[in-house]
């Protein structure tokens, strides 16, 4: 999907970019302590370090801040995720590479996966459709490493699998998140990745049979 613009009066698109990284650090900060309704653009321009009538300049409403945060989150994981994933070799191990990688990202980047889960139903009826749809890039991402790994011989599973395989890769990344108030208490980030792993692929050898 063609990527939405957000219209801007200022020209400068170095300036605007700097604007806008403050702005959604700002933004998600709040969202997590208040959630996106109840949030006001005037506390997003005290959050980022400037006034409201800034603000308006870089963005049209509060509906555009949103997006622009959904849209960066994607963005950054998708392009970290991409560059890990570009280092697997189609193997098993690759494999449980990228799921480690990815599962880190999700770490790292906490507040922002909460936001995105809890707040993106929020967008409006153009943005929400593009921002779910990056979601089914990043899964796809995960099936293409996946059919490497069938190409290899690695594993073997049917169409409707690898499909179910990436998405739950992707599900339970973000879980390490948005249910970290009750995970965080029995695993760290290291148990976690090694105990899903092996659940996700344990489900394979046991579903299937055919890991070899």
């Amino acid at each position: 999907m063609k990527k939405i613009e957000v219209q801007a009066s200022v020209k400068d698109e170095r300036l605007v970019k700097k604007r806008r990284d403050e702005m959604i650090k700002g933004a998600v900060a709040l969202f997590i302590e208040k959630g996106y309704h109840r949030t006001t653009t005037r506390e997003i321009a005290r959050a980022a370090g400037f006034s409201i009538g800034t603000l308006y300049e870089y963005i049209r409403s509060k509906d555009d801040i949103l997006y622009l945060v959904c849209d960066n989150i994607y963005d950054e994981v998708r392009e970290r995720l991409q560059k890990a994933l570009e280092l697997s070799e189609g193997t098993l191990e690759g494999l449980r590479l990228g799921i480690s990688y990815y599962f880190r990202i999700c770490d790292e980047m906490q507040d922002e996966v909460l936001v995105m889960y809890q707040e993106a139903k929020s967008l409006n009826k153009t943005a929400l459709p593009y921002v779910l749809n990056k979601e089914i890039e990043m899964a796809h991402l995960f099936e293409k490493l996946i059919v490497a790994c069938l190409e290899r011989e690695e594993i073997e599973l049917e169409e409707e699998q690898t499909y179910l395989l990436a998405h739950n890769i992707i599900v339970h990344g973000q879980m390490w998140a948005f249910r970290r108030w009750a995970i965080g208490k029995k695993f760290t980030i290291d148990n976690y990745i090694d105990s899903q792993t092996d659940l996700l692929l344990k489900g394979i050898v046991e579903g299937t049979n055919t890991i070899r």
